[in-house]
């Protein structure tokens, strides 16, 4: 579908300025909309709101449904009176720049499960309506996950496969066990999921009515250790007992010899497809509820995807399997109407992904940074873009303009001066104006390069461990953007929002 022309920033809310040590959905959130609203961008687009697992990646979810609870704010928990000031004010980590993921998770889950017993002991008829509702609204998922976090915590994190295999297996017997033995934190589980959606669609509520829209991302794969393959193995290329068989990943190309190894199990297309590809058509349901539109992480992977044995080692030894892409997204405009997708269809595509891109109007993605390493036919240099198409100076997984200015060979710094007509002093606003005045209909930069931040502030480092996914910013960083220059631009550009009395 074509969406309005139109701009907005990228930021994650575990980057929020927050008093627990990572950033949640709580009042900041709200005054980072309001910073939105003021610089007349009327988009927010975010990173997966899934519970991570190892290394606090988005992208590893234990569930492609269920939302992160450590994104639940204490402060509203106080309004709703299921806190104290002071039981909060005990949970509260010194402020930085980076998230403190373990401790605040540790703090946090204290906070939390006071407040689930306050919830439980005090429910009005109205909770406990709410409640029924929502539970009846997400059957198709939600207790599957929390049986599988009640497990999981049971077993100290290890991988469902390596649970007792009766219970890895879902024998009924075993799975009656666990729900007569575990209610409670099976409630608690409950109660945390029913938290994050009510705040997230609080806060979603607030976003819409000063006319922002939320765009989500949905990763094409989901990892291992997760509820959905645990709950649907017939779904997943896995074996009885439930050990990977094939798996997701990249063949060697210019940037890696040995190509990427995921590690996600692939999907039985053909089960999938026998079932009408009800498991899709529920998640898309589900993150449209969640979004405005939606971000799909490695588009390509519709079309085609590389596949390899669980035992190797590298991903050199695979193989390009076709996917059902068409008939897939077929079903799923046939079940939800409209489809507000945008194609992550970065990396070498082929005419085939390129087709099933246009065939269903999905906008794709033209990253600025990607525009200089070779001559004027470069497809990221704004004269040879489409109209249907997202603009970004970089996403997530680039480093901040200013940090790739900074370490870019001199070849590409010389193009974008002379592209831009500028002194490369400013290298963040030259893209930043770049894509604003592009014929892209949206225009989506990530929050560092409007603060002009280096290196040391970039979200993520594809293909390593450990200083993933904690940036985070202060209220004074914010307050030192340039507004009244977003402003110009956005006029400029014809990307401001239109008021209700225009066309």
């Amino acid at each position: 579908m074509r969406f309005p022309r139109s701009c907005g920033t990228l930021v994650h809310p575990t980057s929020f300025p927050s008093k627990y040590g990572m950033g949640d959905l709580g009042y900041e959130a709200e005054k980072f909309i309001d910073f939105l609203v003021r610089t007349d961008q009327t988009i927010w687009q975010v990173l997966p709101l899934g519970p991570t697992g190892y290394g606090n990646s988005p992208y590893a979810s234990y569930s492609a449904f269920a939302g992160n609870h450590y994104l639940i704010s204490p402060d509203r928990l106080i309004d709703k009176g299921l806190l104290s000031k002071e039981e909060a004010g005990k949970a509260q980590l010194p402020v930085k720049n980076k998230a403190e993921y373990e401790k605040s998770y540790e703090l946090k889950e204290e906070l939390y499960k006071k407040a689930a017993e306050r919830f439980y002991a005090d429910m009005s008829d109205q909770d406990k309506k709410e409640l029924s509702s929502f539970k009846k609204s997400n059957q198709v998922w939600l207790h599957d996950y929390c049986l599988f976090m009640t497990c999981l915590k049971a077993n100290d994190k290890q991988p469902w496969n390596e649970w007792d295999q009766d219970l890895a297996q879902r024998k009924s017997k075993a799975i009656a066990k666990v729900e007569k033995e575990k209610k409670e934190e099976i409630d608690y589980q409950l109660w945390l999921q029913f938290e994050f959606f009510n705040q997230w669609y609080e806060l979603k509520k607030y976003a819409n009515d000063k006319g922002v829209r939320v765009v989500g991302d949905i990763p094409i794969f989901v990892d291992h250790n997760s509820s959905d393959v645990w709950s649907n193995p017939e779904y997943f290329a896995v074996d009885k007992q439930g050990n990977r068989q094939l798996v997701a990943g990249v063949p060697p190309d210019y940037f890696s010899e040995t190509g990427q190894l995921w590690g996600n199990p692939l999907y039985k297309w053909d089960a999938l497809e026998k079932d009408n590809f009800s498991w899709w058509v529920n998640r898309f349901r589900q993150m449209f509820e969640l979004y405005d539109s939606i971000r799909v992480d490695h588009f390509r992977g519709f079309d085609a995807y590389w596949e390899v044995k669980a035992s190797a080692e590298t991903a050199i030894k695979g193989r390009w399997v076709k996917a059902p892409g068409k008939k897939l997204f077929k079903t799923i405009k046939k079940e939800l109407g409209e489809l507000p997708i945008i194609a992550e269809d970065l990396g070498v595509m082929t005419p085939e992904v390129e087709n099933l891109r246009d065939s269903f109007d999905f906008p794709g993605m033209k990253i600025l940074q990607f525009a200089f390493d070779s001559d004027s036919t470069n497809s990221f240099l704004p004269h040879n873009y489409p109209q249907n198409c997202v603009v970004y100076t970089g996403t997530h997984d680039n480093d901040t303009t200013k940090g790739w200015y900074t370490q870019a060979p001199e070849v590409e710094k010389h193009r974008m001066r002379e592209y831009t007509k500028s002194d490369g002093r400013e290298p963040e606003w030259e893209l930043i104006r770049l894509g604003m005045l592009s014929v892209a209909d949206q225009a989506i930069f990530p929050l560092q390069d409007f603060m002009r931040l280096d290196t040391d502030h970039r979200m993520n480092l594809p293909g390593t461990v450990g200083d993933n996914w904690l940036w985070r910013f202060s209220n004074d960083m914010l307050s030192s953007v340039d507004e009244g220059r977003i402003k110009l631009l956005a006029e400029m550009s014809n990307r401001k929002p239109k008021k209700e009395n225009e066309e």
